[in-house]
């Protein structure tokens, strides 16, 4: 009996799950592997989405027609954006979710599309013949052909847990690890490597001293992710609090140093320099007093809690024993350890920017495979995978996202590029464009890609005209309209701005940081006229509107760098061009460039170890 399909995606993990609903929604008859259904987008790490430039890439998964930002608000329990005290290319929304309730409504999600099927096994090796895939074999022995995979295998490739001295195999807590994928992929030609990559203990809240505490509530009113009017934001919402390290935890903490297998040589993988465990923070900063805590709810019903800071692979007596000396945690009783896994992955620059593989055509890799850590960034490598895994079996064009495009676009073109020497993570300081690239815009600049793809619908796509043309209707109004000194002063003694002694056009009031466009809308009569006809969160339109005009010469200044730049990209070059012939290159940039085969100037450009002499040898060997 034969089982073939359109497009497989092995994994059920945020990359996999946006993946196969890409994949399915675009029409690919898609068969979704995983080995446990009843976990499907599982948050194995904290219960939150979003954060700083992570938040940005889940709007930007909206805004491409994809599930992560829907989700997240159909389960928040609590919203807060990131960053208001800096300038907009910072601010960063986050949401804290019902990690039950999560995983619940993305299998909802994907049982409604009529193309994705399921099966629950464990894939154990991959199908090929002359250089391209055929499909997968599970450890039942049974094999499903397709003409495109996307490997999403997460922290499962031959996963190994520590807890102390204490070893297991396995993917997650309580799960199997997954055997075969790395040995049959290495057989290919592939080359893997192994990280590293830890959680902390969950506590049971009962049990904690709240009032010892400092509570953290979320914003009032919350906002969302997702820029459909048909989804809503949350109105109740769980708090979450704050506690700090001290002396004597340290103190405890370093008598399990020798067990530690971070300092025994246990583990030999590096882990993320950026989310350090309690134990290596102790280390590295040892001349700090304190670290800072974070104790996030996990459900509405739940009195489970994670504790964000306190990852760690100790001994379990340990980590216990240090916990209970932290304020408000005297009395602590734990439902599971923190712990250490390592996994296998491949490097990145493996694969093109469609993150199909150069070795196998129609092999896609996407998450944590890859060498990246996080929900988002895996989501939004799954959703660009899912796409160019049925874009490719239809001879389309891949979807392919520019620095200038996306945080999504900065990802990929990273790992490509770069490849990883630590597991990745997207940080706002990665994006050289990010005036750009807001959290407020992502729909203007994503959702006409999308509705072109097919992937988001006529209704979002005219909410994002509605908007367009709503936001260029207020910014006119404050443009033209002029308001008096009878009218501004007393706001302006009371935000301690200069007053005015003749009249001023409210674009010239606005312009001042001190005063926001809440302030000056009051006064246009105009603005009060344009909300009543707009159906639509009016609060976006205002924030988008202040952002265009009070940063209007930076995000100019922005985009003609990078249409400069943008250039190169023009610039093609064959993949299998010979770069030993040109012997002005230097010899690290004819290594990396043979290595990394770029596809035009703009790439080659952006290698590490490429100079800007050895791109003009290219501009010259060119043509150009």
């Amino acid at each position: 009996m034969s089982f073939s399909f359109d497009v497989i995606v092995v994994g059920a993990g945020h990359a996999g799950c946006e993946a196969a609903a890409a994949a399915a929604n675009l029409g690919s008859n898609t068969l979704l592997i995983t080995m446990d259904m009843t976990k499907m987008a599982q948050m194995s790490c904290n219960p939150a989405i979003g954060g700083i430039a992570k938040g940005q890439i889940v709007r930007e998964i909206d805004a491409l027609g994809g599930y992560t930002g829907i989700v997240t608000d159909k389960t928040s329990i609590q919203f807060r954006m990131l960053n208001r005290s800096k300038g907009p290319a910072m601010w960063s929304p986050r949401a804290q979710c019902d990690r039950t309730l999560f995983s619940i409504e993305w299998r909802n999600v994907l049982e409604s599309l009529p193309t994705l099927s399921f099966w629950q096994d464990n894939v154990i090796g991959l199908l090929s013949h002359n250089g391209c895939v055929t499909g997968v074999e599970t450890s039942l022995g049974i094999r499903f052909y397709a003409k495109s995979v996307v490997m999403t295998n997460g922290t499962f490739l031959n996963g190994i847990i520590h807890v102390g001295r204490k070893n297991i195999t396995g993917g997650r807590s309580g799960e199997p690890g997954s055997v075969g994928v790395t040995a049959s992929l290495l057989d290919l030609g592939f080359e893997s490597g192994r990280m590293k990559t830890g959680t902390p203990m969950r506590v049971d809240g009962r049990s904690v001293d709240f009032s010892k505490l400092t509570i953290q509530y979320g914003d009032s009113p919350a906002s969302k992710f997702s820029f459909l009017n048909s989804i809503k934001p949350v109105t109740k919402q769980l708090p979450c609090y704050t506690a700090y390290t001290n002396l004597d935890v340290h103190g405890t903490i370093k008598t399990g140093f020798l067990d530690s297998p971070l300092f025994n040589g246990t583990i030999k993988s590096i882990g993320p320099r950026y989310c350090p465990s309690i134990e290596d923070k102790v280390r590295t900063f040892y001349d700090k007093d304190q670290h800072q805590l974070f104790l996030e709810p996990e459900g509405w019903n739940s009195c489970e809690y994670y504790l964000n800071g306190f990852s760690s692979s100790l001994p379990f007596e340990i980590q216990i024993a240090a916990l209970k000396k932290v304020v408000g945690f005297e009395n602590v009783k734990v439902f599971r350890p923190g712990y250490a896994i390592e996994y296998d992955f491949f490097q990145p620059t493996q694969l093109k920017h469609s993150l199909e593989t150069k070795l196998i055509s129609g092999l896609f890799f996407a998450g944590q495979i890859n060498g990246t850590t996080g929900y988002e960034e895996a989501a939004a490598q799954g959703l660009v995978a899912g796409i160019n895994a049925h874009q490719l079996i239809h001879d389309s064009d891949p979807l392919i996202l520019s620095r200038d495009q996306a945080y999504i676009g900065v990802l990929i073109d990273d790992l490509v590029n770069k490849g990883v020497d630590e597991p990745y993570r997207m940080f706002t300081s990665r994006a050289e464009y990010r005036i750009l690239l807001r959290q407020d815009n992502a729909d203007e600049r994503l959702t006409p890609i999308a509705y072109e793809l097919g992937l988001a619908s006529k209704e979002r796509y005219d909410l994002m005209l509605n908007k367009r043309e709503f936001v260029s209707r207020v910014i006119k109004a404050i443009k033209e309209t002029s308001v008096t000194p009878g009218q501004l002063n007393s706001l302006l003694i009371s935000r301690v701005s200069a007053e005015i002694s003749q009249s001023k056009k409210a674009i010239d009031i606005l312009l001042r940081p001190e005063i926001s466009i809440y302030d000056i809308v009051v006064f246009i009569p105009l603005v009060a006229e344009i909300e009543t006809e707009y159906d639509g969160v009016w609060s976006e339109v205002l924030e988008s509107a202040e952002i265009l005009l009070k940063y209007a010469g930076y995000i100019e200044r922005e985009r003609i760098v990078a249409d400069k730049l943008k250039r190169l990209e023009h610039i093609k070059i064959n993949p299998d061009f010979d770069y030993a012939q040109l012997a002005s290159l230097s010899t690290e940039a004819r290594q990396k460039l043979a290595r990394i085969k770029p596809v035009d100037i703009g790439q080659a450009s952006r290698i590490p170890g490429v100079s800007p002499s050895d791109i003009n040898v290219l501009l010259v060997c060119f043509g150009r």
